[in-house]
């Protein structure tokens, strides 16, 4: 379990953290980012507070829905990045989701990747939509998750739908972090996900040494594991143990 020394420079970060945009709310953190004044070029963050400081009027972007990305192997400075287990998670604005499918028949094991992008469907609500549109009821689906962060409210809400209908799918999702742990919403959205069927897991070091191996291009190259990997584990899997306790 994360220490008191561990668990307080956390509490820190979520301040400083605060202002970024959260799961529901990409496409606005992407029209700040990308802010015209007046019709002009796209501005820098520098540029943007500068602008805002002279007093002068900064008009967002508006930016064309992103579709989402499928694929079989992630990037390796993509994965290192997005699915670093830090709770202080600046620019991760997104959710990769890499998933297994096992059917039990001799179609084998489906494999692969889905990545969202600021707006439309999120990559839970469309592995349901374009992974998994038709099902067999006389099939019996084992279905894991390896997600970057845990479901947001919304997400939530359309695992548990989705559950409920297709009552022949049994789904386990390993996350790697804590999306807003500690709003009531989210905890509510948690248990009942687990309340549906849905076993909810953080990711331990030997997860992300899977999915590098499973879901990465590689080059046939070990994983370096970050530092603070194991208490970054702990923590998490601390706070989700008390939340689903309740």
């Amino acid at each position: 379990m994360a220490d008191r020394k561990t668990a307080q420079p956390r509490r820190k970060e979520r301040k400083e953290a605060a202002a970024e945009a959260p799961k529901d709310k990409k496409e606005v953190a992407m029209q700040v980012a990308v802010g015209a004044v007046d019709g002009g070029q796209p501005l820098g963050n520098g540029e943007v507070e500068a602008g805002a400081a002279n007093g002068e009027a900064v008009e967002p972007m508006e930016l064309p829905p992103f579709e989402i990305i499928t694929g079989d192997r992630i990037d390796p400075f993509a994965f290192k990045f997005q699915f670093k287990n830090v709770e202080y998670s600046s620019g991760r604005n997104k959710t990769y989701l890499c998933y297994l499918v096992d059917k039990g028949s001799a179609d084998g094991l489906a494999r692969g990747y889905l990545e969202d992008e600021h707006a439309g469907l999120h990559a839970e609500e469309a592995f349901f939509l374009q992974i998994l549109p038709d099902y067999d009821p006389e099939l019996k689906y084992n279905v894991t998750w390896y997600v970057s962060s845990s479901p947001c409210t919304a997400c939530a809400s359309k695992i548990v739908e989705a559950l409920k209908i297709r009552k022949n799918v049994k789904l386990s999702i390993f996350a790697s972090r804590l999306f807003e742990w500690e709003e009531p919403e989210i905890q509510m959205g948690l248990k009942a996900m687990q309340e549906a069927g849905c076993k909810l897991r953080i990711m331990k070091p030997l997860d992300f040494s899977y999915i590098w191996d499973t879901f990465v291009e590689n080059d046939e190259c070990d994983l370096n594991l970050w530092e603070d990997c194991k208490d970054s584990y702990e923590y998490y899997q601390e706070k989700l143990a008390d939340i689903l306790q309740y």
